[in-house]
């Protein structure tokens, strides 16, 4: 299913979205500098926790024990648990943690970024092949890498473009995600451009376009959007 037609029918495109967003939002929206296997840990660092925990843990991990894979092998499961304790479910993800290492380790040989530049029609592939890391994941981890230029939105995100009307709500995010990648024709084509997109979306939908009780009346975009105009349906 391909995007809500834009024109006649819709309120704002997606690149006057980001370019208001940008000003309202400035340099809150930003994401740690992390490699690529840095990326994979941060899927899997702190599950189901707020953004502040996340980073917490994360920081946490990079403080105490390190983010080489021949770091987190050596480090005890204690010492795993304890960061992944910032999110739920802390010994599944530490777990996951010391999996990611392994996979670095024995299928990359220590360098993921090596790896996937080394073979970029593989790419996709080799990142999945890693806990916690479908489609939408590897794109995002591409596109921070450098390496990929899809636009990749997660949750948030693809809330805020279906609330706005460039998107419809296919059912499930899997279909809607892969309705979203038409959307980003509109925008331009360099990485910074497209990564700064993702940022601004994801920013929008954790502070005001929030799934229950949107903040509509602090939006930017509340003259411009379908939802605030009660023109969508409940997403």
């Amino acid at each position: 299913m391909t995007p809500t037609p834009r024109g006649a029918d819709s309120a704002i495109g997606i690149r006057e979205a980001v370019r208001i967003l940008a000003e309202h939002h400035g340099s809150r929206a930003a994401s740690p500098a992390l490699d690529e296997f840095e990326l994979i840990l941060w899927e899997n660092v702190a599950y189901l926790a707020s953004p502040p925990r996340r980073l917490e843990a994360f920081e946490m991990l990079k403080s105490r024990i390190g983010t080489s894979p021949a770091a987190i092998l050596k480090a005890s499961r204690s010492a795993l648990e304890a960061v992944t304790s910032r999110g739920i479910l802390k010994g599944t993800f530490a777990a996951k943690l010391r999996e990611c290492a392994r996979i670095a380790l024995d299928e990359c040989g220590g360098d993921v970024g090596g790896a996937l530049r080394a073979a970029p029609s593989r790419a996709k592939r080799i990142l999945r092949s890693f806990p916690g890391i479908g489609e939408p994941g590897a794109d995002k981890i591409l596109l921070f890498a450098g390496l990929g230029n899809e636009l990749a939105p997660e949750s948030n995100g693809l809330r805020v473009l279906v609330r706005l009307g460039l998107l419809r709500d296919e059912g499930s995010y899997s279909r809607t995600y892969a309705a979203s990648r038409r959307l980003a024709e509109d925008l331009p084509e360099d990485t910074g451009s497209r990564r700064l997109a993702h940022l601004l979306l994801r920013e929008h939908g954790q502070t005001l376009c929030r799934r229950s009780r949107p903040r509509c009346d602090a939006c930017p975009l509340r003259t411009r959007c379908a939802h605030a105009r009660g023109e969508s349906g409940p997403t």
